[in-house]
């Protein structure tokens, strides 16, 4: 498939999930036990099963997504999960771009977002630490060199004033 008829199938397809109707549940929006999703009517006297006119819309193949672009990255590339370093080297930047896992913590998702910086891979869900993480470790880096110079300044006034007395 070329990058032609990839567009065109990701334009398709964009429209037509715009035109599909949300499919629920029958009578969830009077039963407030019934969850918000979709579970096919069985009834004998189901008037969803039926598809009586008036009735929520039954999901139908004919409501799928084209087959080529099935699953893909509104971008148009295929999303991979990663958890981990390692999980980034499968990851190809040209056709494929990656999400880090939600169980994935603060520490471990610096070093994934790093290593994908230096690899240029695209990451989908870098979160703030990204570019909050850099700032604080500058200012930690230059912080600390102040306060030693305000504590050896300190710790020698306090000293003068103990010979003083």
């Amino acid at each position: 498939m070329n990058d032609g008829e990839k567009r065109r199938l990701m334009r398709l397809r964009k429209r037509m999930s715009q035109k599909r109707p949300h499919f629920r549940q029958f009578e969830e929006w009077r039963l407030v036990r019934i969850k918000d999703h979709w579970r096919k009517p069985k009834g004998i006297d189901n008037k969803m099963r039926q598809k009586r006119r008036g009735w929520p819309r039954t999901v139908n193949a004919g409501y799928r997504s084209p087959k080529a672009v099935r699953h893909l990255h509104p971008s148009g590339m295929e999303e991979v999960a990663v958890f981990n370093v390692g999980d980034l080297t499968i990851v190809d930047p040209e056709t494929q771009v990656a999400r880090i896992g939600g169980t994935v913590g603060r520490r471990k998702r610096r070093f994934i977002l790093k290593e994908a910086r230096e690899l240029g891979i695209r990451i989908l869900n870098p979160g703030k630490i990204d570019l909050e993480e850099e700032a604080v470790t500058e200012e930690v880096e230059a912080e600390p060199l102040e306060e030693e110079e305000e504590t050896q300044e300190v710790v020698e006034a306090d000293a003068e004033e103990a010979e003083e007395e």
